[in-house]
């Protein structure tokens, strides 16, 4: 199955570590022939890191989209009624941004979109990337395991160590996931060995 004349949402959190893995999906998204729009927080837009500038990130996936990032909760609410989109990925999914979409807040453009891409009953794919995701986020996570029209990239421990309830989804999986969430399937097994 190929992507073409799919559209497909793509939200990005303030997981700064993991953007150097999940940008090179948004090409792949945009080889195998889907329209991505993509839908920032305010902290992707507006912090820097040692992992580099959040307008560069910004500038990076505007180029490969050929779009222009959609950063506000007006602009994300269209999405819903008017501009539907086939899937919603978001990627990297901060444990903060996972607590808030597992109990109905929308307080970003991007959970704004998932709730639209929801509403519509379409599939919304979550990349997650946080520290205490078998910590207490855990409850979070199993609510969206558990929940209709919502697909995992698979996900294991970074570093069952230094940080043993982190985990991160393996970003490399993502087209592969998207693909089988259009089909109503949750790629397998969720939760692999992270290497």
């Amino acid at each position: 199955m190929d992507l073409q004349n799919k559209r497909i949402g793509f939200g990005i959190t303030g997981s700064h570590c993991t953007y150097d893995q999940v940008v090179p999906q948004i090409q792949k998204l945009v080889d195998l022939g889907a329209e991505v729009v993509p839908v920032v927080t305010f902290t992707v837009q507006n912090t820097d890191t040692k992992f580099g500038n959040g307008a560069d990130w910004v500038e990076k996936v505007e180029e490969i989209t050929g779009r222009k990032v959609i950063d506000s909760m007006v602009s994300a609410e269209p999405l819903g009624p008017r501009e539907p989109l086939d899937c919603m990925v978001i990627s990297p999914l901060t444990g903060n941004s996972m607590s808030k979409f597992a109990n109905a807040l929308t307080d970003s453009p991007v959970l704004m979109a998932a709730k639209a891409t929801l509403r519509n009953r379409r599939p919304v794919v979550l990349g997650i990337s946080t520290n205490d995701a078998l910590g207490l986020n855990g409850v979070n996570l199993m609510r969206l395991i558990s929940a209709k029209n919502i697909y995992f990239i698979p996900f294991g421990q970074d570093d069952h160590i230094n940080k043993p309830t982190s985990m991160v989804s393996k970003m490399e999986l993502l087209p592969e996931t998207v693909m089988a969430a259009l089909e109503g399937k949750q790629l397998q097994p969720v939760v692999q060995e992270y290497r």
